[in-house]
């Protein structure tokens, strides 16, 4: 049986480094800097988990339609990598939690995690 692949887009400086704890829960992890990066992967191989920040479109060029930086990379999930296959993980500020939920309409989350995320809150969610 092959290991369970977490994708991490990592767009912020603080987004969680749990590289130690998924190699200690046996999942391979394979880091992204964009979600269009990301994307690129999910249609060759979709993940078993995706880690991704969430960055609120206050203003963006799309005219109201994208709710954040994760619209379309959800977008793409329902087509390479249905709901249940990857549960999709999102990790916000406080300050922009309350728009998160938006997502839920394109993508069923597993989970959302205010900044910060400590080891244990997400060891919650892999297993």
């Amino acid at each position: 049986m092959s290991k369970p692949i977490l994708y991490s887009v990592i767009e912020s400086r603080i987004h969680p480094r749990f590289s130690t704890l998924y190699q200690r829960l046996g999942i391979e992890e394979l880091l992204f800097s964009s979600t269009r990066k990301a994307m690129a992967q999910i249609k060759k191989q979709p993940p078993d988990y995706l880690v991704a920040d969430f960055h609120y479109g206050y203003s963006n060029n799309y005219a109201g339609v994208n709710i954040s930086n994760l619209d379309v990379m959800l977008m793409a999930m329902q087509r390479y990598a249905p709901f249940p296959r990857t549960k999709v993980i999102v990790v916000a500020a406080k300050h922009e939690m309350q728009y998160v939920s938006e997502l839920g309409g394109i993508y069923p989350l597993c989970a959302v995690l205010q900044y910060p995320v400590t080891e244990l809150q997400m060891e919650k969610y892999l297993n």
